[in-house]
């Protein structure tokens, strides 16, 4: 049988179709990229299937941002990669010599695309060497390692993103900003589902199941969606969180982590957000805003591409709005360029990882407490509205 596909498989299948619209592609046309040597040099840590079938094909198309080398535990794929993107041999990193991005001016900023266990190790030695970072989510699989990362950041006097693509996208914005402008009233409830079916046979998802190699299996994997989702929806942070998990032991996956997770933000302004994340149930990746006035259904809300709004008002479902095309990682990657440039705001520093760490931490809590109240108003408020900088025409 065909093996299940992973997240990233997933959340890709929808922008295939988008990255081949004629519309895309006459874009792309339209808009050239900046000359090579304006761009902000990228390496890439870490070569499985998003920086692959993602990331790298994305830094050709983008504007401010350019593949500058690549860091893999396997020489060979290394050398393979490096040579059909057309980068030179000593652009080619191995984890043991890692340290020697210090000395390569063509690097400015390096992406950490490894198993979360290794963001931190990664992300650190990065600082020490003098390079800004743009880090996968979740940033890390414990509050020491991400407060860490925070603290090598600022020693180093360097940017520290987390890749909260979403934070980017057009449609994701685009909600956001009804939302701020109560187009249908207040917001009431929001409803996030963000699972899949996980699978054994993908080494991608064996790590994701591995409690020490992840830190949380669906939660941090899918499930930081939905919690990162329901606060920039909102533009607040939740002040207490209940949550319940059921999950089926004697099933192979899930030998040290949690399968079904629900849970239950509760917001200053009265909102109720409802969560929801599995290894366990069919693909979706959907958010769902219930205000006074409407409803407004992001399915999909945070695939790779294709993603689609369905505005309900007085009862009638307005025809589905498909996100405009783009390529999401070319954008965050641009953001973060203009970042190192100083031309953009830091919209997801290392202090937003740190917050839905702390919030996915207070959900296990509760969880293990069947569904005790655990409060999560920690003081912590986003410094920078996406809403309010990303410009979408522009980024």
């Amino acid at each position: 049988m065909p093996s299940r596909p992973s997240r990233r498989d997933l959340i890709a299948a929808a922008g295939v179709a988008a990255a081949l619209a004629p519309a895309a592609a006459k874009a792309q046309a339209q808009e050239p990229a900046m000359p090579t040597s304006d761009k902000i040099g990228f390496a890439i840590v870490g070569l499985g299937k998003l920086s692959l079938n993602q990331l790298i094909p994305a830094l050709k198309i983008a504007k401010g941002a350019r593949l500058a080398a690549v860091v893999s535990g396997h020489p060979e794929k290394a050398k393979r990669v490096a040579a059909e993107n057309g980068l030179p041999a000593d652009a080619v990193y191995g984890y043991d010599d890692y340290d020697r991005i210090a000395k390569d001016p063509r690097i400015q900023v390096v992406y950490i695309v490894l198993p979360n266990s290794m963001h931190a190790e990664h992300t650190i030695k990065a600082f020490k060497a003098g390079k800004h970072v743009l880090c996968e989510k979740p940033m890390a699989t414990t509050l020491a390692d991400a407060e860490a990362m925070i603290a090598a950041a600022k020693a180093a006097d360097r940017h520290l993103m987390i890749a909260y693509r979403c934070h980017y996208e057009a449609q994701n914005l685009d909600v956001m900003r009804r939302l701020r402008t109560r187009s249908m009233g207040k917001v009431r409830q929001i409803n996030t589902t963000m699972g899949r079916q996980a699978d054994l046979s993908d080494p991608s998802d064996v790590w994701r199941l591995d409690g020490k190699m992840s830190g949380g299996g669906a939660l941090g994997d899918m499930g930081v969606y939905g919690v990162n989702a329901a606060r920039y929806l909102l533009n607040e942070e939740p002040v207490a969180v209940q949550a319940w998990a059921q999950t089926d032991r004697s099933d192979p996956r899930f030998k040290e982590t949690e399968d079904l997770i629900n849970w239950q933000f509760r917001f200053p302004s009265g909102v109720i957000a409802n969560g929801s994340t599995s290894f366990a149930y069919a693909p979706t990746m959907a958010f769902e805003v219930i205000c006074e006035q409407g409803r407004l259904v992001a399915d999909p809300a945070a695939f790779y591409g294709g993603n689609r709004l369905t505005v309900v008002k007085g009862g009638q479902a307005l025809p589905p709005v498909p996100a405009p095309a783009g390529d999401q990682f070319a954008r965050e990657m641009d953001w973060m360029a203009d970042v190192v440039r100083g031309k953009a705001p830091m919209v997801s520093p290392g202090e937003e990882g740190l917050q839905d760490m702390r919030l996915m931490q207070a959900i296990l809590e509760s969880a293990a407490k069947d569904g005790a109240t655990v409060k999560t108003d920690w003081g912590y408020r986003r410094a920078v509205d996406p809403a309010g900088v990303v410009d979408v025409a522009k980024a």
